[in-house]
């Protein structure tokens, strides 16, 4: 009777059966031959950060999302199955720029983002507000009038906040530069301690 390999690319070789690493190779092999077969849509990671466990995703256009702890990283997958594509898969490699690229910020290696961004979560006036917010550099700050008053409505400056609690990608994006016009950092979608983190590194 003929034999059947069942391991023809040794993905098994060294390991006991009941090893973790069993898993974590079958994982990186599933994303690996769905990025090769055009069929991985949703990337996604999580990274280690000062302000939290970020969950970052990516489609094959650019980073798309970045998520906080305090937003659950399970209820935004669903949302990224439902709204781009069921194709999501834990992908890190997809990841690996932008993951680097966060690291190097928090060091204090980076005041700016070099990332392929796929926006299209955000939309009409939201997707204004977004694309201005990239224009506030590092260590600067506007209050939520000045960028009403920038995408040419200045009296939609709560409809500014509403737009920078929706901002697909905080932190890349740089809504935490956006505070009230009194001075106070105001609300943030991280929470007001992640806030308070990134400006005091942005200032230091």
């Amino acid at each position: 009777m003929a034999t059947i390999d069942r391991d023809p690319d040794g993905l098994f070789d060294g390991l006991n059966p009941n090893s973790a690493e069993i898993l974590s190779r079958l994982r990186r092999r599933l994303a690996a031959d769905a990025q090769a077969a055009g069929l991985l849509d949703v990337a996604y990671r999580t990274l280690d950060t000062p302000v939290g466990t970020l969950l970052l995703a990516a489609t094959p256009v650019g980073l798309v999302r970045v998520a906080y702890p305090n937003e659950n990283h399970d209820t935004v997958l669903a949302t990224l199955a439902e709204r781009i594509s069921p194709r999501v898969l834990a992908a890190p490699a997809r990841l690996d720029t932008a993951a680097r690229e966060i690291d190097e910020y928090f060091t204090g290696a980076r005041t700016q983002f070099d990332l392929p961004l796929d926006l299209r979560l955000t939309v009409g006036f939201r997707r204004q507000v977004i694309e201005h917010l990239s224009d506030i550099g590092y260590g600067h700050r506007e209050s939520y009038a000045d960028v009403a008053a920038a995408v040419g409505n200045p009296r939609a400056v709560r409809a500014v906040g509403s737009a920078c609690a929706h901002n697909p990608l905080p932190l890349v994006i740089p809504c935490h530069r956006v505070v009230r016009s009194d001075g106070s950092i105001g609300q943030y979608v991280g929470g007001v301690t992640a806030k308070t983190t990134l400006l005091t590194l942005e200032a230091a």
